[in-house]
């Protein structure tokens, strides 16, 4: 059974970091994309980024781009989001998600709702950017 667990939350001020990891417990690590999505209070759930597993290659949401980070680690199986220079707005619980395909539609739609639901999602972690 495929399990995402994520860590890494906190509180922080703006102009902050904070880097957070998804623990994936998938196989093989390169048959899947894995995304990080956040949800704000009242708001629908949005895409912030993606990364192949086979080859690493990247998409972002316009809205974090620059400022935040995707990465894998495949021998440790761990998704990580690195957030820099960290805002107000990026305020919201970060869910890691997955996907078992070469091809996931939802990462060319970041920034937006949820239209193409990934295979499985992580508990999600809150981040919370306030002075």
């Amino acid at each position: 059974q495929v399990q995402l667990v994520e860590s890494g939350g906190g509180s922080v001020q703006p102009g902050g970091s904070l880097i957070l990891s998804c623990a994936a417990s998938v196989s093989p690590f390169d048959y899947y994309i894995f995304g990080w999505f956040r949800q704000a209070p009242g708001k629908e759930r949005e895409g912030v980024a993606c990364i192949s597993g086979a080859d690493d290659s990247t998409n972002y949401a316009d809205s974090v781009k620059g400022r935040f980070t995707i990465s894998s680690d495949s021998a440790k199986k761990t998704v990580y989001l690195q957030m820099d220079n960290l805002k107000s707005e990026d305020t919201g619980v970060y869910f890691c998600a997955a996907d078992n395909s070469r091809v996931w539609p939802q990462c060319s739609r970041l920034g937006g709702p949820v239209v193409a639901p990934p295979d499985f999602w992580g508990q999600g972690v809150q981040v919370t950017v306030s002075s």
